[in-house]
């Protein structure tokens, strides 16, 4: 990994010369997400993110904390937080903002058990895959302290596809969610990473087969969702 993304915060908070970062997909042309909204205050979150940051108990895990601005809401309220990310220029910049325990590192790496786990910003990307799910919705468990929960965003992209959408979707291989995602900065682009968007449903069966409980909290503006798993 490059990490053109840690470059940009870097560069955005120590006010370098900057421009946005643009982000683009297998299946959408590119677009464009301006570093000011990865310094957002609370106040300028969405409405998910909000609810999952009031919903939060105990000791937490911020897991892909970016610029760190959830964790330091958290922090803030009086809240024991943990960041984590595998950006060495976002751990950097969130330690620079006063996040107090940051660690360099990727969600399958982390042994520590939590009260909370925080998966925002399209929390399911990280599983990549379909086929990864169940092995990180089971690590995640394992992470888990008891009465412990889980609170993750994602969105159904359905939309997103053509209006032959099931004809569309049997002749591909794998399932509508699995992305390759693409960003790049000042030109230099990144290693394509996959990310997967997750419809609440397929989050739901991958949950009951491993013994968790998944409930939708709340749906956003454009089909996403959050939902608590425990």
């Amino acid at each position: 990994m490059k990490d053109v993304f840690g470059k940009a915060l870097l560069d955005y908070y120590h006010e370098n010369h900057f421009e946005d970062i643009v982000t683009w997909t297998n299946i959408s042309d590119k677009d464009i997400l301006p570093l000011l909204y990865l310094f957002r205050s609370f106040s300028e979150m969405p409405k998910l993110e909000k609810e999952a940051l009031r919903l939060c108990k105990g000791t937490i895990l911020d897991v892909g904390c970016g610029s760190g601005s959830h964790s330091l809401w958290l922090q803030n309220k009086g809240f024991n937080v943990k960041a984590i990310d595998r950006s060495r220029g976002a751990i950097e910049v969130a330690q620079q903002r006063g996040v107090l325990n940051t660690e360099l590192k990727s969600l399958l790496d982390e042994t520590d058990t939590f009260d909370t786990i925080l998966l925002l910003m399209n929390g399911t990307g990280i599983f990549q895959e379909v086929s990864q799910v169940s092995k990180y919705l089971r690590h995640l468990k394992s992470l888990l302290r008891p009465n412990g929960q889980i609170l993750m965003d994602s969105s159904d992209i359905s939309y997103m596809y053509s209006d032959g959408f099931e004809a569309e979707i049997k002749s591909e291989s794998r399932y509508y969610g699995e992305l390759d995602y693409y960003i790049s900065y000042k030109g230099e682009e990144e290693v394509p990473m996959k990310w997967l968007y997750l419809d609440f449903e397929t989050l739901k069966t991958a949950c009951l087969t491993l013994g968790l409980r998944c409930e939708k909290v709340l749906d956003g503006k454009h089909f996403d969702y959050l939902a608590r798993l425990s």
